[in-house]
């Protein structure tokens, strides 16, 4: 869960419990401006809750210090009990490094940054290292993550030509596929394990998949209703055809961790607990 909206503490405390209820693992806050603080955000959410993880969903290297963030991270372990994740990223969304008055990096600076702040950053972190995420589509970032990640983020999806407000165009199965295939490759490369992982971008309960992915296709002209219907950033049907899609696309891509966003915890937590049922059985 990728939550992300920053209402008074009483109604965070609540969110966050009321995820836990729903039976969410892990509850992540993105690196965005305008929303919460990162780190604060999660040591409330974990003084919140009992049960799950927290972590960072994914931090933009270019705002942070390597000390700085060892800091950070090292207090935010003690503060959670060791409940926490640490997720990094490239940073994609142009207009938030003008608001913040960083020079915005060519996509190979973006990376090469990544790779120093994972240099610098883990030595400094011996005691208090946490499982680290690391999220991208590219070859570089994928194989970096291959080397050091616990867990592999696939966006499944990539910048719009020409966007700078974060603005991203979703990638099609056999895309997200070819992604998949790159990624274990680097994995084989390095002989590590990492946990994969997808953003589902929009959880749709219906009992009619084809019309809301006609709907949905209007706001994404790029892709036809059947490719809609087949990305594995969208999630779209009953509970049980939700389920379904979840577990083919786990033997299909191998991911075992699923993050959603916060407008779509209500709708996704009937499939958590449908899966588990299933899994039960």
């Amino acid at each position: 869960m990728n939550l992300f909206s920053h209402p008074s503490a009483a109604e965070w405390a609540d969110t966050c419990r009321r995820a836990e209820s729903y039976g969410f693992d892990v509850l992540n806050v993105p690196d965005h401006l305008g929303a919460p603080a990162p780190f604060s955000a999660l040591v409330a959410a974990a003084d919140a809750t009992e049960r799950p993880r927290v972590g960072t969903y994914v931090l933009n290297v270019a705002f942070w210090n390597p000390v700085l963030l060892a800091r950070e991270v090292e207090s935010a372990a003690v503060l959670t009990d060791s409940r926490l994740d640490l997720g990094l990223g490239t940073g994609y969304v142009r207009d938030e490094f003008d608001r913040a008055g960083i020079d915005y990096p060519t996509p190979r600076e973006r990376v090469d940054l990544l790779e120093r702040t994972l240099d610098e950053l883990e030595p400094l972190l011996p005691e208090q290292r946490p499982p680290i995420l690391l999220g991208g589509n590219g070859n570089r970032v994928l194989r970096l993550a291959a080397r050091h990640a616990d867990i592999i983020s696939f966006t499944g999806a990539r910048e719009a030509p020409g966007a700078t407000d974060g603005t991203m165009h979703l990638l099609s199965a056999d895309e997200v596929g070819e992604r998949v295939t790159a990624a274990q490759g680097f994995i084989s490369e390095f002989g590590t394990d990492p946990e994969l992982n997808i953003l589902l971008q929009t959880v749709i309960t219906t009992d009619d998949r084809a019309a809301a992915a006609a709907e949905r296709a209007q706001q994404v002209p790029y892709r036809t209703v059947d490719e809609l219907l087949q990305v594995p950033t969208l999630l779209i049907g009953t509970v049980r055809e939700m389920a379904d899609q979840l577990r083919e696309r786990r033997e299909r891509y191998g991911f075992s961790y699923l993050t959603v966003l916060e407008p779509s915890m209500a709708d996704f937590a009937p499939v958590i607990a449908e899966l588990r049922r299933q899994e039960a059985q």
